[in-house]
């Protein structure tokens, strides 16, 4: 992967060279041709201390966190480089809500790096989470795809957008516990037919929250046959006090 970050290197030195960078959160000079600064990028908390299962945030390391010890998630294990929170949280709302693509630029190049540093294990494949036709078109663009594609080629994994689909709208998430999150969740994504899936598939989210989402993904692709399934995310929320 070393020649790839070479290659990220390239293309932001001449993007800077165009076009100066400016922090998308502060205005000041950004760094590595990105629209982030130092101080701002430094700011983000790196999920470096977390449940070995489900990477939610933990106070002090352990193997597992209580929710994993109690229920065993349906996929095997989880790679989410940053904790959620500010100042990450104002550059996501930006661009999941905001249609702000700058924003998401700039958090897919975050994401790469930290992918450089950490070095998880590499799927077969990488399948975003998918949006339902209607959120689609009303949002524009699936934020989870927009994230993934960079990410992708960075480290030459192949992507699939049309294996995994959102068959029933559901409700928003927010505000709703772990619970019901499952139970709105329940039959709504399907695999359409093709070639069989690889053994080993990763399912890419932009910020994992209770994992809910990612865990029904995951059920639904067993159920079709793949052997490993990884949990992806930017950015994992932290337990509810």
């Amino acid at each position: 992967m070393d020649w790839r970050r070479q290659v990220y290197r390239t293309r932001d030195r001449a993007l800077a060279w165009l076009l100066p960078p400016r922090c998308l959160l502060c205005a000041a000079a950004g760094e590595n041709g990105r629209d982030l600064c130092t101080g701002c990028r430094d700011d983000f908390q790196i999920n470096d201390i977390c449940c070995a299962r489900c990477a939610l945030p933990l106070d002090q390391p352990a193997l597992l966190c209580g929710r994993c010890l109690k229920r065993e998630p349906s996929y095997d294990a989880a790679w989410v480089p940053f904790v959620y929170g500010h100042p990450l949280n104002l550059l996501e709302t930006r661009f999941k809500f905001g249609g702000d693509l700058a924003a998401g630029h700039v958090l897919a190049d975050c994401l790469i790096d930290r992918a450089l540093i950490d070095r998880p294990a590499l799927p077969d494949l990488l399948i975003p989470v998918p949006l339902h036709t209607k959120r689609l078109r009303l949002r524009g663009y699936n934020q989870a795809l927009e994230l993934a594609r960079p990410i992708s080629q960075a480290l030459g994994i192949g992507i699939a957008i049309d294996r995994l689909h959102r068959q029933r709208d559901t409700t928003a998430q927010t505000g709703l516990d772990a619970a019901a999150r499952r139970r709105n969740l329940a039959r709504a994504f399907s695999v359409s037919d093709g070639e069989p899936l690889p053994a080993h598939v990763a399912i890419f989210d932009d910020v994992m929250t209770t994992g809910s989402t990612l865990g029904e993904c995951a059920r639904v692709l067993r159920s079709a046959g793949v052997a490993r399934v990884d949990v992806w995310a930017l950015a994992r929320a932290p337990a509810r006090s």
